[in-house]
């Protein structure tokens, strides 16, 4: 982790590239980490696991050969990722970019692993595997709204806080209050603190038809490669079905198809459609979250397929904003 700043040395610098869902992240990234010797840095909660290399479009082999990328394919599917495991592995990640002198340059599409560097995570202990069980019977005996209700009775702060029906949230304040007998909202007031990095951010916020031609075309491109097959793969080792990468976008559409439930075709249409839906509570959340100080974001309201898209005054723009300091 990155020593504090002190008066006669400023923060180390950090890049973050972010936007929804198929609007060219990945590229734009590699083209300012080739310009100016970066290091790509997952930020994106999918790409995280090793075997969904196609259906979460990461990085191709070729990609990661022009530049270091870091922390894509570093989990097993087995192993559920969270906010504060990625924190600590992307500042690991950053002070190995700094040592050998390049650019950290964050990207992904995960708003909550950003968060957790501009504004700090709390130092919430890893719940039990007995309130993991419990949570999760609890969940598939009585429904989400139920549970909720017996949060309201036990943690009311945090209940409050959460949609009845959103049974992530709730089943993960039901494991950490059965776990630490403190609910999840008087854990999040003991927090870590922003990361101690001087960040920039390049936010891209493509249009909704554009987002919605480009997730078509991408999943088409994913099925060509074998989508299918590594669903199929995935399916084979018998996962939790709650777990995060058996719910990643294509992936239950395609084992509905993989089990005959439905066409090859309805599974390209519905992953397609609940992909877009994503993407649009996205571009909402990112335009109502700061990820950089105030005159250090800049949005680009265009989907990025690198720099050769942009006229020669949007590149030396773009290039100018990632090197200033504010």
């Amino acid at each position: 982790m990155s020593a504090p700043a002190t008066p006669d040395l400023p923060l180390p610098r950090a890049l973050i590239v972010a936007g929804p869902t198929a609007s060219g992240k990945s590229a734009l990234a590699l083209a300012i980490a080739e310009r100016l010797g970066g290091t790509i840095i997952n930020a994106d909660s999918m790409q995280v696991y090793r075997e969904l290399r196609i259906i979460t479009a990461r990085p191709t082999p070729a990609e990661e050969a022009r530049v270091p990328h870091l922390l894509y394919g570093v989990r097993p599917a087995a192993e559920a990722g969270s906010v504060a495991w990625w924190r600590g592995a992307a500042l690991a990640a950053m002070e190995q970019a700094r040592a050998e002198g390049r650019l950290p340059i964050l990207c992904g599409g995960t708003g909550m692993y950003f968060l957790s560097l501009a504004q700090g995570l709390s130092d919430i202990p890893a719940p039990t595997e007995a309130a993991r069980a419990e949570a999760r019977r609890l969940t598939e005996e009585i429904g989400s709204a139920a549970l909720h209700a017996r949060l309201a009775d036990v943690d009311p702060e945090t209940a409050s806080r959460l949609k009845p029906n959103d049974s992530q949230r709730v089943c993960r304040a039901w494991e950490v209050w059965r776990s630490t007998g403190r609910g999840l909202a008087a854990w999040q007031q003991r927090g870590t603190g922003p990361a101690p990095w001087d960040f920039a951010a390049l936010l891209l916020d493509p249009s909704r038809d554009e987002l919605r031609a480009a997730i078509a075309t991408r999943f088409a491109a994913m099925l060509a490669e074998g989508a299918r097959e590594e669903v199929r793969a995935l399916l084979a080792l018998k996962l939790d079905p709650a777990l995060p990468a058996m719910r990643a976008h294509g992936v239950p559409e395609l084992a509905a198809h993989l089990r005959g439930e439905i066409t090859l075709e309805e599974a390209e249409r519905r992953a397609c459609l609940v992909t877009g839906q994503y993407t649009k509570r996205q571009a909402t959340w990112f335009r109502h979250h700061k990820l950089a100080p105030e005159g250090r974001m800049h949005t680009i309201h265009a989907r990025s397929t690198g720099l050769t898209q942009f006229l020669e005054r949007e590149s030396a723009e773009i290039f100018a904003f990632v090197q200033s300091r504010g």
